[in-house]
């Protein structure tokens, strides 16, 4: 009777302690799950990483083929510049729009990286931080969607949509790299219904708001043309003879000495080329 005292609370130990391990394993198994996942989405996206690098790099190197190109016909008609910087403009977009994807692709890797190295240290089970920013992004659709809407309308001839997107795009976004873009999208506009009072005006903010911007040039030749449709000959003259000065190797300064040949007005010498600045 003195022996059989002690078995009961022993039985029950044992039972507790088959729980707790079974417990373990349960979480043991969750773990390797989550495990799994991790570096299955950071294989994935790896692979958007790499894509997005292989696809800019391509784009980049079809844009400078273009580029020279364009610079070995300049005895070619005015239109056919047009279409070519037309197409250089269209790819420099592209390329953009998938630096801005490269860029929240590579953010999204170092977030999950940082989300597998807090789960692994004593079984931390902290959420991921997920919590957007106020503001700006609860008033308007994402940055590249809204101004994607806003290309693809203005490519479509649908300029009253596009100007109020790249309008909403300047409000919410001014601070990104594409904002440039859409600052001269909206004077582009402004520019093809023949308002060129204010696209002057607005081509103006591309330039003095995004001096180093892609759109800067372009900017400035459309400034000059605009200009040239008010009548004031002699400030559009200068406006392209400062492009030609500013850019004396783009695209756009070929475009530059067209205009001025066709109005019988002189171009800056190669030795004012140099002036850089």
């Amino acid at each position: 009777m003195m022996l059989a005292a002690p078995l009961t609370p022993a039985f029950a130990v044992s039972k507790e302690i088959v729980q707790l391990q079974t417990q373990v394993q349960d979480l043991a198994d969750r773990m390797d799950k989550m495990q799994q996942s991790f570096d299955e989405r950071m294989g994935i996206m790896r692979n958007l990483v790499e894509q997005s690098t292989d696809n800019v790099n391509k784009l980049t190197e079809s844009v400078q083929t273009m580029q020279k190109t364009l610079q070995q016909q300049n005895a070619d008609s005015q239109t056919k510049i047009d279409q070519v910087s037309g197409q250089i403009q269209a790819l420099n977009d592209s390329i953009d729009e998938l630096k801005a994807r490269l860029a929240r692709a590579s953010k999204q890797l170092e977030d999950m990286q940082n989300q597998q190295q807090n789960l692994q240290p004593g079984g931390a089970t902290g959420a991921p931080a997920g919590s957007a920013n106020p503001g700006a992004a609860s008033q308007a659709p994402p940055a590249d969607v809204l101004y994607n809407n806003a290309l693809r309308d203005y490519n479509s001839a649908r300029y009253d949509l596009a100007m109020g997107q790249f309008q909403d795009y300047i409000k919410y976004y001014s601070s990104t790299d594409l904002a440039g873009n859409a600052q001269y999208y909206i004077a582009d506009i402004e520019y093809h219904a023949g308002d060129f009072q204010a696209a002057v005006a607005d081509y103006d903010k591309v330039l003095e708001r995004f001096p180093g911007g892609n759109k800067a040039a372009a900017a400035q030749l459309k400034k000059g043309y605009s200009l040239l449709e008010l009548g004031k000959k002699d400030a559009g003259i200068r406006e392209l003879n400062a492009l030609i000065q500013r850019y004396p190797k783009s695209i756009e300064a070929t475009q530059a000495r067209e205009r001025l040949h066709k109005l019988g007005a002189s171009t800056p010498r190669s030795a004012s080329s140099n002036k850089t600045h």
